[in-house]
Order: structure tokens, then sequence, then C-alpha cells
């Protein structure tokens, strides 16, 4: 009796390039992220000092 051979995947190992730029990606987008968050604190710290200095806004509280 002759066997029938029946294809079976093989698995590989990790490709490395794929891998490479998956991370990349990932890093990327994080950086992105993490860049545009520092951005929106900087501007709030930016438009707190120049009202300070406009005397528009006081650190000092009110006496009652």
């Amino acid at each position: 009796m002759a066997a029938h051979k029946v294809a079976h995947a093989t698995l590989k190992g990790p490709s490395v390039v794929k891998e490479i730029f998956i991370a990349l990606t990932l890093g990327m987008a994080a950086g992105g992220m993490w860049k545009m968050h520092h951005w929106n604190e900087q501007k709030k710290t930016r438009s707190f000092y120049d009202m300070l200095e406009k005397g528009q806004i006081s650190v000092i509280a009110a006496e009652e």
C-alpha cells in the first residue's frame, strides 16, 4: 500500500525584517503620541505664564 503524502504546514521561525518593521512602526506611533502629549502640556504652561504676565490671573488667593 502506498502511503499518501499529506501537505503539512511547516512552522518557520519569526521573520526578522517583519519583526523590525512592526517594532519600528509601533515605536514611532507611541513616540508620536508621547510627543503630542508634551506639546499640549507645554502649550498649557505657556498660556498660564502669558496670562500671569498680562495680569489676567493671579497665583495669590483672594482674601475674603
